[in-house]
């Protein structure tokens, strides 16, 4: 799929990463879409960029939000689910609302907006639905009991969807990253950064757009990442051991995330 003259649906896109999707999407001829919660930020971003980018104030977690929203937005091309937040607290400290609030934006979003624009997909048999998950949907992290399993609960979906879409023109990408320096997760820690480098947002942003044209269907960043599939084959024990290693269950222990 090029990326010129496509059509581009981006939540989050008021900030981070999704800010620096639409950028570049627009720079490779693409017309986008931004959806946030802030609807000042999406706007001041779609200003940025002129008459190939529209915003919109959407809570996507508000269903008919984002179905009105859908209506308006008309045909969409690629759907990139982009919106997230993270609390960053151990599990006895985080409140309720905030452990709900994390399912709801980064795992049950993800469905209400991927309903809204599948039917239009499915009919012209075009379209791909990408999701930005993280690596911690594929290990679990200290600090992070609702950020990983809502991560692993976007990973199961995207996967059931593609089993689901086989065969109708409509695709997925599963988008699994360590830590990007979006300013969400500002003061975590990499033990080893030549192998678990904290990304760069540009950098990483220009690898997602990559593999979305060239038809991927996951992206798994950095590559060493890529191991813990491997590595649940060891004993839980060394598992965990090789973990800590790498110091993953100590990443968050300065966060303090994006303030202001």
């Amino acid at each position: 799929m090029k990326l010129t003259g496509a059509r581009l649906l981006i939540t989050g896109g008021g900030s981070g990463l999704g800010r620096q999707l639409a950028r570049q999407s627009v720079a490779r001829g693409a017309k986008v879409m931004l959806w946030d919660r802030n609807g000042s930020a999406a706007e001041k971003v779609a200003g940025e960029l002129g008459v190939s980018a529209r915003s919109a104030q959407v809570d996507v977690t508000d269903t008919a939000a984002v179905t009105a929203a859908a209506s308006e937005a008309g045909e969409i091309d690629v759907l990139i689910n982009c919106a997230g937040v993270v609390t960053g607290k151990p599990l006895l400290e985080a409140s309720e609302a905030e452990i709900r609030r994390t399912f709801e934006v980064n795992t049950l979003a993800g469905y209400w907006t991927t309903r809204a624009v599948l039917p239009g997909m499915l009919a012209r048999r075009s379209g791909l639905v990408v999701t930005i998950a993280s690596a911690a949907g594929l290990v679990g992290v200290a600090r992070q009991t609702d950020y990983a399993a809502s991560k692993w609960a976007a990973i199961g979906f995207t996967e059931s969807l593609r089993g689901e879409l086989a065969g109708t023109g409509v695709g997925t990408l599963i988008v699994a990253p360590f830590y990007i320096d979006t300013g969400m997760f500002d003061g975590v820690k990499t033990r080893f950064p030549l192998l678990l480098p904290i990304l760069k947002e540009a950098a990483a942003a220009g690898k997602i757009l990559d593999a979305i044209e060239r038809g991927r269907q996951q992206l798994i960043m950095p590559p060493m990442v890529r191991t813990v599939p491997w590595l649940r084959i060891l004993p839980v024990r060394a598992f965990d051991a090789v973990a800590n290693f790498f110091g993953i269950n100590h990443s968050m222990d300065e966060f303090h995330g994006r303030q202001g």
